[in-house]
C-alpha cells in the first residue's frame, strides 16, 4: 500500500525529495480527476444523444461559443496550475542550503564512469582532499553523511552526462564547459544505486555508482581509508573536453 501512495516512486532518501514527491503525487491525482471527468462526459454524451431510430436526425449546431471558450480556457488553467507548482518545487529543490555547506563533493562525469572529489580539507577529522574514481569495469562508491548538507559541483570531461540518484528524486545534467551544482541533505542511511540519465555513448549503461549514506563517523573513516591508500588531491577534468569518438574509429580513418 505504501508503494501505491507514492505512485511507483522509490522511498525518498533526502530532505529535498518531498518537493518532487508531492508534485509527482499531485500531478497524478490531477490527471486522474481530469481523466474521470472527460470519460464521464464521453459516456454521458454517448448515452444522452444516441440515435434512437434510423429516421431521427439530431439538431445540428454550427457553433457553441460558451463551449468553445470552455474547452480553450480550461487547458490553459490546467497548464497554469501545473506550471506554478512545478516552478515552486524546482526553486525549493535547487535552493542552496547555505553559503558554506558542511560538505562538498566535486563530481566529474567521464566516458564511462564517475570521479568523486571529497573537499574535506577543512574537516579536522580528515584534513585533506581525497578522491575515488571508477571505470567501466569497476563501479565507484560515493559516501555521504546522513542528515548533513552536501553540495555537489558537477563537471564533465567529455560529453553531456546526467547525475541521478533515484531515491533523491533529483537529477542534474553534467555539461562540458558549464559547471552545475546543487545541495542535498541525505535523510536516511542505506545503499542506493546512482546512474547517468543521459545517453552519452557506447557504454552509457555502465555509468553506475553506489551511494552509501552512512553516519558521520563512518563517512570520516572511509575518507581516511582513501587517504591512507594515497588517493589524495583533487582530480580535475581537462581544460579542453575530450573529443575522442565514443567507439574506436575504423582503421581507414586512423591515418
Amino acid at each position: 500500500m505504501d508503494q501505491w501512495g507514492r505512485w511507483g516512486m522509490l522511498p525518498a532518501a533526502s530532505e529535498q525529495a518531498p518537493w518532487i514527491g508531492n508534485l509527482w503525487n499531485g500531478a497524478w491525482i490531477a490527471s486522474m480527476v481530469i481523466g474521470v471527468f472527460v470519460w464521464g462526459l464521453m459516456a454521458w454524451v454517448a448515452i444522452r444523444y444516441r440515435r434512437k431510430s434510423d429516421s431521427e436526425v439530431p439538431r445540428q449546431t454550427r457553433y457553441n461559443l460558451p463551449m468553445e471558450i470552455l474547452y480553450t480556457m480550461v487547458p490553459f488553467l490546467i497548464i497554469g496550475v501545473l506550471f506554478f507548482f512545478t516552478v515552486q518545487s524546482q526553486d525549493n529543490v535547487l535552493a542552496k542550503v547555505n553559503d558554506r555547506p558542511v560538505h562538498t563533493v566535486n563530481v566529474i562525469g567521464q566516458k564511462w564512469s564517475w570521479s568523486f572529489n571529497y573537499m574535506e580539507q577543512q574537516n579536522p577529522a580528515v584534513n585533506a582532499v581525497v578522491y575515488d574514481t571508477g571505470t567501466v569495469e569497476r563501479l565507484p562508491d560515493l559516501y555521504l553523511p546522513v542528515n548533513e548538507p552536501v553540495r555537489f559541483n558537477l563537471t564533465s570531461a567529455d560529453v553531456i552526462h546526467s547525475f541521478w540518484v533515484p531515491e533523491f528524486y533529483f537529477k542534474l545534467d553534467v555539461i562540458p564547459g558549464h559547471p552545475n551544482s546543487f545541495d542535498v541533505t541525505p535523510s536516511r542511511t542505506g545503499t542506493f544505486l546512482g546512474k547517468c540519465a543521459e545517453l552519452c555513448g557506447t557504454y552509457h549503461s555502465a555509468m553506475l555508482f553506489n551511494v552509501h549514506v552512512v553516519t558521520v563517523e563512518e563517512y570520516n573513516a572511509h575518507l581516511k581509508e582513501l587517504a591512507a591508500k594515497g588517493q589524495t588531491g583533487e582530480l580535475k577534468p581537462p581544460t579542453w573536453v575530450n573529443t575522442v569518438p565514443s567507439a574506436p574509429a575504423d582503421e581507414e580513418h586512423q591515418r
